[in-house]
């Protein structure tokens, strides 16, 4: 048995004799004496092995890096020279009497001296989950998922399982489907989240549900995101949004306060139209001064059409972002901002650098002055708050292209001028559009089993596109950390969500009867919300992507390099379920030049 981790050997530990466990981080051999840093998952600490212990000293002598072993020995203090202040464990040393080789490793496949591909990362997992980098993160990651479920055990939260295997229901990605046996050519889909299940817990008298619960998507990935990740899921009954926004921001405010020793103060809020018009994102980055300022009224007279258009169309949009020290930008630099731009549909960026305010039109620089007198120059840059040294980019298109132009440009700005201010900086957004229109169909802007607020059932079916939900996103320097909603508890108000989205009687009656049949009896008012925890974890860590924090992730093409996975099916299995698979076909190219070869 080992007396305790590497990591934690410390003071207390002089003149005892300790039994440790771990690999060979390093191995020197300076002068005859052997030194080895050994490690495991909570730190590093040094041991030293004299010539005098023989069969100690030829074991040492055989080590090479990644090595597993055990030593036996006895705790020392450092010499004042040798300690080093940058190991928690750097007073202390080990004098080695026992070393045990338990397993041998061959060179290894990943140089931790320099950056690897991720594919051999992945590959490899279990030996980069070894790097202490990786280690401290999946620590960290359990310690938060700890915090987790005391405070919410703390407040009466019963932490309940739901299923697996389960019905396909729309839920805005595609499903993993897996084929059952038993049933030949049904399939069970892997939930996209327990929505469904969870307010069929509330219905059932759980009335504080929370689960951290793995969900499934089958979705193009990105660096948040994964085809499999877990969910922090919490659901209540007999609580409004107001109530579930507190107990849930009291939740992230105890991890932070935990994990971080950070205070992150009260949330504020803010509404998704404000969000949108202000920051051209429903989760904007607080910590980035610039705001996209509307100014259509200035230039819808003016003879410039590419401002006069949009700034007349009830669907336009003119806007423009004020850049601090933006007129030191070349032209050149200009134009890579109008190309990035043009990824999220601008056609171009105009742009006006303002050298020098007292000079009026004279200090104004800008292809399109021209078309401006004084007057709106000057309004311009009221509107704007612009002083000496600032340019003003405008965007000018219908009102969801400048709004996503314009939103993605001022993350960029943000980063690249260096102009982001404090370290965290939370809010929620509430308030959101019930639906979103896209090609003549109403569809749920977040699920359809979110409530509306403050709308009857005759004003919600008369005027659906005006209306509100009670749904709430929270919201941390540009990242949702989670999002949730009121439920709709009532069976007619669910039935005429349904019928808004397009979703007939059948249909519904299908996919999601036995939840219509659960409205009849006696359904509590509840409400919930789920957060990312891959997606916390990152945030709270600084890391790249969520796959730094997740012991097994998929690659960005949602494969598994260290299992194969996907991989091909056995015949048999098939044949059992009554499966069977399509040949790739040669390429159209390769079919139409055979064609021609005829």
């Amino acid at each position: 048995m080992r007396t305790d981790y590497c990591g934690r050997i410390d003071k207390q530990y002089i003149d005892q004799t300790v039994t440790l466990k771990g690999w060979v981080n390093k191995r020197r051999d300076l002068g005859g004496v052997i030194f080895i840093d050994l490690r495991d998952r909570e730190g590093v600490l040094q041991v030293v092995i004299d010539p005098d212990t023989e069969q100690a000293f030829a074991n040492a002598s055989e080590l090479r890096n990644e090595f597993c072993i055990e030593v036996e020995g006895l705790v020392r203090a450092r010499p004042d020279s040798q300690i080093n202040n940058d190991m928690s464990t750097g007073q202390v040393e080990v004098l080695g009497k026992q070393v045990t080789i338990i397993n041998r490793a061959p060179a290894l496949p990943l140089d931790w001296n320099q950056e690897n591909s991720e594919e051999q990362r992945l590959k490899y997992r279990y030996l980069d989950l070894r790097r202490p980098l990786m280690t401290e993160r999946l620590v960290f990651r359990s310690k938060v998922t700890g915090a987790v479920r005391r405070y919410l055990e703390d407040n009466d939260f019963l932490d309940i399982e739901t299923p697996i295997l389960t019905a396909a229901t729309p839920e805005g990605a595609r499903d993993y489907l897996v084929p059952s046996r038993t049933h030949k050519g049904e399939f069970f889909a892997l939930p996209q989240s327990p929505q469904l299940f969870k307010q069929l817990l509330m219905m059932s008298g759980m009335d504080k549900y929370y689960q951290i619960v793995k969900c499934f998507r089958d979705e193009d990935l990105r660096a948040d995101r994964q085809p499999e990740f877990t969910q922090i899921d919490i659901e209540t009954s007999f609580l409004d949004a107001d109530g579930v926004m507190a107990i849930t921001e009291g939740l992230i405010r105890d991890i932070f306060q935990k994990m971080l020793s950070v205070d992150l103060g009260d949330f504020p809020r803010m509404s998704y139209a404000e969000a949108m018009q202000r920051f051209g994102s429903d989760k904007p980055d607080l910590r980035n001064p610039l705001e996209i300022v509307d100014v259509a009224d200035i230039v819808k007279n003016i003879e410039f059409k590419v401002f006069s258009g949009p700034a007349n169309d009830e669907n336009g949009r003119v806007a423009t972002i004020c850049v601090p020290g933006g007129a030191s930008l070349s032209r050149k630099q200009i134009d890579q901002y109008a190309e990035f731009a043009g990824i999220y549909g601008a056609k171009g960026l105009a742009w006006m650098k303002v050298n020098e305010i007292a000079k009026g039109m004279d200090g104004i620089q800008s292809p399109v002055l021209k078309f401006f007198d004084a007057q709106s120059v000057e309004k311009l840059l009221n509107a704007t708050n612009a002083k000496d040294g600032d340019i003003l980019l405008f965007g000018a298109d219908s009102y969801h292209v400048v709004t996503e132009a314009l939103g993605a440009l001022r993350l960029k700005l943000g980063k690249d001028f260096d102009l982001l201010q404090g370290e965290w900086k939370p809010l929620w957004v509430v308030d959101f559009p019930m639906f979103e229109k896209a090609d003549g169909q109403l569809h749920a802007l977040h699920h359809p089993f979110t409530a509306p607020r403050d709308s009857s059932l005759e004003a919600l079916k008369e005027s659906p596109e005006t209306a509100l939900s009670n749904a709430y996103d929270m919201v941390l320097n540009g990242v949702e950390l989670g999002g949730g909603s009121v439920r709709i508890h009532d069976m007619d108000m669910q039935a005429l969500v349904f019928e808004l989205l397009g979703i007939g009687e059948q249909e519904a009656q299908e996919k999601f009867g036995f939840l219509l049949e659960a409205l009849k009896y006696g359904t509590p008012p509840h409400a919930g919300l789920a957060f990312g925890l891959d997606r916390l974890v990152m945030l709270m860590l600084d890391a790249e992507s969520i796959r730094d924090v997740m012991a097994f992730p998929k690659t960005t093409t949602a494969a598994c390099p260290l299992t194969g996975a996907p991989g091909k099916a056995n015949p048999q299995q098939l044949q059992e379920l009554a499966i069977a698979t399509l040949a790739k076909d040669a390429s159209t190219a390769e079919k139409n030049e055979a064609e021609e070869n005829q």
